[in-house]
């Protein structure tokens, strides 16, 4: 473990060499990436240097212990009581620091709710849970641009919506949302009292950028319509919906929320990016069935993960056996406790892995 610790020390001292060189900024993308990478090693570079520093109090505490004087050798006794417990928790947070990072935590993400079973109450559910999730991005200060709605007219539901979410690290803490939201609870048209059981799907796209998926032109087939939904005069007026197709994999995305055709039409290229770029990394997790186990979950959208249970302000997420009755809090977008309960699940769960391999 210190044998790639030193190395990372290196080549974080290499690239603090670059950056310090004038002649690197005359370059733009190769010093943003320059600097990234500095800036991504650092913590683990800080926390390195903060368990020599500990280890050599230790070495000096226990020099000190051959002293004397009775005051010295009680002063080095009372320095290995704390840092010898010190040393132990940085060597597990250095140990986790090394785990194979996510390639795609970086990314922003395209996330799609969709309403499952349950008809209108689970239309209704779908507008409380991206509410839920802006209030959420609120806290972490990211940007929020919605993509595509459909609404069903009946108490502000939506069959389904797709919107963008970007900021820092978004899909690290987002990925875990990917999956079957059940909801339990009397819908307001319910005469006489009964819990029903409704779904919604939600799927968590960490945006593609140009270079990590590659679309032909001549795989594409592009449709104008006329948009159904807001948009003032034009709406079935003018052609500025688009629905695109990539042909060899049948993946369909349509966009209508921009009046302009341009636009509509770049927002889906987002969205058919991270499609494509989903179905490729499901691909190569299939390949690497081994490491997937080591996830919560499998991020399959048929996968249950989460109950919300309203009766009883109970919300139950099943990977993990988490249970809270906050649900009232929760559907504010105070759901930072249960994502960092999923987080330290899997770490734990790659740690676990990392030893059996060892």
């Amino acid at each position: 473990m210190f044998d790639r610790l030193d190395q990372l020390e290196a080549r974080y001292e290499d690239l603090g060499r670059q950056l310090a060189d004038p002649t690197l900024v005359t370059d733009q993308k190769k010093f943003s990436a320059t600097a990234k990478a500095h800036r991504d090693l650092e913590p683990t570079v800080e926390k390195l240097r903060e368990y020599r520093a500990i280890q050599q109090g230790i070495a000096d505490a226990r020099t000190m212990l051959a002293d004397s004087d009775p005051d010295i050798k009680e002063m080095a006794q009372t320095e290995l009581l704390t840092l010898e417990p010190r040393l132990a928790e940085v060597e597990e947070e250095l140990k986790v620091m090394l785990l194979p990072k996510d390639p795609n935590d970086d990314k922003n993400i395209i996330i799609e709710l969709r309403a499952g079973t349950g008809g209108d109450e689970a239309a209704i559910f779908v507008s409380e849970m991206f509410r839920m999730y802006l209030r959420f991005a609120e806290q972490h200060r990211w940007k929020v641009e919605v993509l595509s709605t459909s609404e069903t007219g009946i108490g502000g539901g939506m069959k389904e919506v797709t919107a963008i979410f970007e900021g820092d690290k978004v899909y690290s803490q987002m990925k875990y949302e990917s999956g079957v939201h059940r909801v339990q609870r009397v819908p307001a048209t319910e005469t006489q009292g009964r819990v029903h059981t409704s779904a919604i799907t939600v799927a968590v796209l960490p945006e593609a950028e140009e270079v990590d998926i590659k679309i032909e032109a001549k795989d594409l087939r592009v449709d104008t319509f006329c948009s159904s939904g807001p948009g003032g005069q034009s709406v079935n007026t003018t052609y500025s919906a688009v629905r695109i197709t990539h042909i060899p994999t049948n993946t369909v995305v349509s966009c209508q929320d921009e009046k302009s055709q341009i636009k509509n039409r770049e927002k889906a290229m987002r969205v058919l990016r991270a499609r494509l770029y989903e179905v490729e990394e499901e691909r190569i997790h299939q390949e690497q069935a081994k490491d997937r186990k080591q996830q919560v979950g499998s991020g399959d959208r048929s996968e249950k993960i989460r109950t919300y249970n309203f009766p009883q302000n109970r919300v139950t997420d099943h990977r993990i056996g988490l249970t809270t009755h906050q649900l009232n809090m929760v559907m504010e977008g105070m759901l930072q406790p249960t994502i960092d309960a999923l987080i330290a699940h899997d770490v734990a769960e790659k740690l676990k892995a990392e030893t059996t391999t060892a």
